[in-house]
């Protein structure tokens, strides 16, 4: 029997919310504007691992590097190839509030020294690859290439997690790096990940390195193939709203990605859905009315013959500051999705697999 390997998964507070706490979420917005398909912008492909600044991103894990072990929160990314960690030699001010990786303090550290550069919707992380031991889940990986951080954006003082852990497939890497991903299935460890996401909870999220858990979700598993083996991307038929097509007429690509927080599309798209919703725009945001949550339609995305429902309550999320809000502006099933939908990302069988979230 395959061996399986947990981390769990804790959702602390989004950079929006200690952002909006502290009446700084105005100013964050304008200076760094979010745009989440610039993860997905084939120009960065080749030369860097394109990322964005998604202030709304909320769950992490615990890896470690080295021997003996430096511990670092990681947001596990599908959407991304790429594990870096910020660094000892890094001074911008969003690596002193984050945990930095010393190579002098580890045995197992070998240098590589090829720079590294990434860009976000708003600005770039650069740094040097380094080899040495990854922990995830308790299975150490040996001479694991990563990324370590000597420059990082602005905005990345405000994430919670100290780096990213990149799920997605080996050609997506920036500088050639092999995927942890993929040195874990080479040693025949495993060749999937489920990823459970707890919606409300701080605690109880968890991604699954191996084995499936019929704990995590209810009914049949929908096994979808991949469009294309770079992102985790699929097609989708439709996206309805009351039995009406509001999107994705005659289908469309969408990816599934862990490291986006929201369902992201085409402006055309959302800017449909959300009117059929009864949501309007208000400084770049939809707004809703938070008292009309029970009585709004679900939104059904269809996927290769089957329904995937997603109730008001799940895509419209609240704020004490700021009210209700939906989706945002290639689809990105992002983590509001996930939440709804256990999600297994099979890289033996390169398909997607999505049953109903427990």
């Amino acid at each position: 029997l395959q061996r399986s390997f947990l981390v769990p998964l804790e959702k602390g507070k989004s950079a929006r919310e200690l952002l909006e706490e502290q009446g700084l979420w105005e100013e964050y917005r304008h200076k760094y504007p979010y745009n989440p398909m610039a993860k997905f912008d084939q120009r960065f492909v080749v030369a860097n691992e394109p990322m964005t600044n998604d202030a709304d991103l909320s769950y992490y894990g615990v890896i470690s590097i080295g021997t003996p072990p430096q511990s670092f929160r990681v947001i596990f990314d599908t959407g991304s190839s790429n594990l870096w960690v910020p660094s000892i030699y890094c001074s911008s001010t969003a690596c002193m509030n984050h945990d930095r990786y010393n190579p002098g303090k580890s045995s197992t550290y070998k240098y590589n020294g090829s720079p590294l550069d990434i860009r976000y919707g708003t600005g770039s992380m650069t740094g040097f690859l380094a080899y040495d031991t990854v922990t995830v889940g308790g299975l150490p990986v040996t001479n694991q290439i990563f990324g370590c951080s000597t420059t990082e954006a602005a905005f990345m003082q405000y994430m919670r997690a100290d780096g990213i852990l990149g799920l997605a497939y080996p050609r997506l890497s920036a500088s050639g790096a092999t995927p942890v991903f993929d040195n874990m299935m080479k040693e025949g460890k495993f060749n999937s990940v489920p990823a459970f996401l707890h919606s409300n909870s701080q605690q109880g999220s968890v991604v699954t390195f191996g084995g499936i858990n019929p704990n995590h979700y209810y009914g049949p598993i929908t096994w979808i193939p991949l469009s294309n083996e770079l992102y985790w991307q699929i097609t989708v038929d439709s996206v309805t709203v009351n039995g009406q097509v509001v999107a994705c007429n005659g289908g469309c690509q969408a990816i599934v990605d862990t490291g986006t927080s929201l369902i992201v599309g085409p402006q055309s798209s959302i800017s449909n859905i959300n009117s059929r919703l009864g949501a309007s725009s208000q400084n770049g945001d939809y707004v809703v009315n938070c008292n009309n949550i029970g009585q709004m339609p679900n939104l059904v995305f269809h996927i290769h013959g089957q329904q995937f429902t997603l109730p008001a309550s799940a895509y419209v999320s609240q704020s004490q500051y700021y009210g209700c809000r939906t989706g945002d502006s290639l689809w990105i099933l992002g983590d509001v999705f996930i939440r709804q939908y256990y999600s297994i990302f099979n890289r033996a069988q390169n398909m997607v697999g999505l049953a109903k979230a427990r």
